[in-house]
């Protein structure tokens, strides 16, 4: 602790005969320069912190804020639950406060040093607890999967298991850090989902980490954060593969070199049901084999004409409303001549094989020839949206660059 020395100059005091001599007046007192009894006021304390030694029921949104009332600060760390938390200190060396909220229902204890007025060491031990709130959300699923290497048009999708009311916050609070940095923003699809995509496609060999800083953050009242969540994956080769229906053809570039080239039969249209969708649809699983039917389009009777139930080989499903590109030995004839399918994009047993090899989750599949739109939430249908829609659907309404909202 510091200590102030004080000078004491002697005094010859005169008292009258018969006078008080603990009376009142301008020259009376105790000699401290206060009023008469009472002590002189500490100094204050080199360091403080804000919420103070021994607060309880703290709320984890608040910043924890550690002061250098007199000279500056070194260092400060903040602890609890076993990890640290993380801070910024002043460029004057004056104040150091978190960076994210803490942990509710949890005991930090703050240790600070750092200098005096006249150079001499300072410091600070204090402790407080965060409030166990009446209700908690927590993260139920990162996609991609944690280490997943993934295509150049790969979106980050986060789902909540309640909804989010303050979305603004939740938002602040997703940190995306990048190997090779570029701007990207947040949409929010729904009250318990919030996507990330960049403003153009993922450069080849980037590495996305997501660091949710979850823990504490408010989202609703007397709702706050029981946790957080870090997760990351690699984008590899940048797959872009053009259907033409029309042409009745599909190119397959990596890297900006076409690789493959081959005859298809897409939708064969009539409906809506048989046309596929024109766009920008992205991969979104493999399948060998799968079964596909007629049901998805209410159709079960054996019966009806419209009825179909086929095992297919080697398919790569992109889209929600059944789309796949797949193998179809049936149609060899068609492919390259025709557009007989139900929707689905056929292939030749051989084509097909070597497409399903190679396909990540993420890679693009842009059709083009059809007057059916994709629709942006029709599987991962983002890129539908132009990046000013995109952007109008993130809470916090800019992009992020660096990490952060910006």
């Amino acid at each position: 602790m510091l200590r102030r020395a004080y000078r004491l100059v002697p005094a010859m005091v005169l008292v009258a005969p018969g006078a008080v001599a603990c009376g009142g007046g301008d020259g009376g007192g105790d000699g401290s320069g206060g009023p008469a009894g009472r002590a002189a006021p500490s100094p204050p304390a080199p360091i403080r912190f804000t919420p103070g030694d021994g607060a309880r029921d703290v709320r984890p949104d608040r910043p924890v804020i550690v002061t250098a009332a007199r000279g500056t600060l070194h260092k400060v760390v903040l602890r609890g639950g076993g990890d640290r938390a993380d801070g910024r200190l002043s460029p004057d060396r004056l104040t150091w406060r978190t960076r994210w909220t803490l942990r509710p229902a949890t005991t930090y204890t703050v240790t600070a040093t750092g200098t005096g007025a006249r150079g001499e060491p300072t410091a600070l031990t204090g402790r407080f607890t965060t409030l166990r709130p009446p209700g908690t959300f927590a993260i139920s699923d990162v996609t991609p999967r944690a280490g997943e290497v993934v295509g150049a048009g790969m979106p980050l999708i986060v789902t909540f298991d309640r909804p989010i009311a303050r979305r603004a916050a939740v938002e602040e609070a997703l940190e995306v850090r990048m190997r090779r940095a570029v701007p990207g923003a947040w949409r929010w699809t729904g009250p318990r989902q919030v996507v990330f995509r960049p403003r153009r496609y993922w450069p080849s060999g980037q590495r996305v980490t997501l660091l949710a800083h979850t823990a504490g953050v408010r989202a609703a009242p007397g709702v706050y954060g029981a946790s957080g969540r870090t997760a990351g994956f690699r984008v590899g080769v940048r797959r872009i593969s053009t259907v033409d229906v029309r042409r009745h053809r599909m190119t397959v570039q990596e890297n900006g070199r076409t690789v493959r080239s081959a005859g298809i039969s897409a939708g064969k249209g009539g409906t809506r049901a048989y046309t596929t969708t024109s766009g920008v649809h992205l991969a979104m699983s493999r399948n060998d084999p799968i079964t596909m039917t007629s049901a998805w389009m209410g159709v079960t009777d054996e019966d009806d004409p419209r009825y179909y139930k086929k095992s297919v080989r080697h398919a790569v499903q992109i889209s929600s409303s059944g789309e796949y590109v797949h193998a179809a030995p049936w149609s060899l004839r068609q492919q390259g001549r025709a557009n007989v399918s139900h929707g689905c994009v056929n292939a030749s047993p051989e084509f097909a094989q070597w497409f399903y090899a190679r396909s990540l989750r993420g890679d693009i599949v842009h059709v083009t020839g059809t007057d059916r739109a994709l629709e942006p939430y029709n599987g991962w249908g983002f890129w539908q949206l132009s990046w000013k829609q995109w952007m109008a659907g993130s809470a916090l309404e800019r992009p992020v660059v660096d990490g952060r909202a910006h």
